[in-house]
């Protein structure tokens, strides 16, 4: 079987996230680095449950929501 390639990005995604959560919470940042490690690591586990969805509508339903997980990482990444 061919490896997931969206799943082995995922996790890469989650790992990044949680090194900057690290950094943020040097910088004394808890909110903002509570939320960014949440929805960096939600992305992982929603393209999981896509694996296993039950119809095609909820395979779509749940790569969605992690999609728009990963933009409120990137939007949160981004704050200052």
């Amino acid at each position: 079987m061919k490896d997931n390639q969206i799943a082995i990005k995922a996790h890469a995604f989650a790992r990044r996230t949680v090194k900057a959560y690290q950094y943020i919470l040097k910088k004394n940042e808890y909110n903002m680095s509570n939320q960014l490690v949440r929805s960096g690591t939600s992305v992982g586990a929603m393209v999981k449950e896509a694996e296993f969805a039950q119809s095609k509508a909820d395979f779509i339903n749940k790569m969605s929501i992690a999609l728009k997980e990963a933009n409120e990482t990137i939007a949160r990444s981004e704050e200052r």
